[in-house]
C-alpha cells in the first residue's frame, strides 16, 4: 500500500484519534446539568422514541430506558467520553470501536427521521467499522505499547 506522509497504519492511527476527538466533542458539549439534574437528554430521547415509526423502539425505550432516566443519562454522558478517551489514546480499542458502534447504531435507529443526525451517526459508524477490521489500535496507542490485542 502507497501512502502519502503517513504509513497506511499511521493513517488508520489518525482516523481512529478523529473519531475519538469526535466523541470526546460530543461529550463536552452537552449540558450535563440539564442531563443529570433537570433530565433533559433522557426526556428528549422520550418524546423522540415515543413519536417513532417503529413500534419496537419506543416499547424498547419504555422498559429500558424510561424506569431509570438518571442512571440512562450517566451512562449515555459518560460512555461518550470513555469512548472519546479510550479511541484517542489507543486503550482497550478493539472493546472501544464495538461500543461506539453500537451506541451509533442505536442513535441511528432512535433517529431515523433526523436527516442530519443520520449522517453524523452513519459516519462515525463507518469509521468505527473500517478501523476494528483495520485493526487501527496497531499504531500510537496504548494498546500497542502494552501488547494488548
Amino acid at each position: 500500500m502507497e501512502t502519502v506522509w503517513l504509513t497506511g497504519a499511521e493513517w488508520l492511527a489518525v482516523l481512529r484519534i478523529g473519531l475519538g476527538l469526535w466523541w470526546l466533542e460530543s461529550w463536552r458539549h452537552k449540558d450535563k446539568k440539564g442531563w443529570f439534574e433537570r433530565g433533559t437528554g433522557i426526556a428528549w430521547a422520550a418524546d423522540v422514541a415515543g413519536k417513532h415509526k417503529w413500534p419496537v423502539v419506543k416499547n424498547g425505550f419504555e422498559k429500558v430506558v424510561q424506569p431509570r432516566p438518571r442512571a440512562m443519562a450517566y451512562i449515555v454522558v459518560y460512555a461518550e467520553l470513555a469512548l472519546g478517551l479510550g479511541l484517542i489514546v489507543g486503550f482497550l480499542t478493539p472493546i472501544a470501536l464495538v461500543g461506539g458502534l453500537l451506541l451509533n447504531l442505536i442513535y441511528l435507529v432512535l433517529m431515523i427521521h433526523d436527516w442530519a443526525e443520520q449522517g453524523q451517526n452513519a459516519m462515525m459508524a463507518l469509521i468505527s467499522f473500517v478501523a476494528l477490521f483495520a485493526m487501527s489500535w496497531q499504531t500510537w496507542s496504548l494498546d500497542s505499547a502494552i501488547g494488548l490485542f
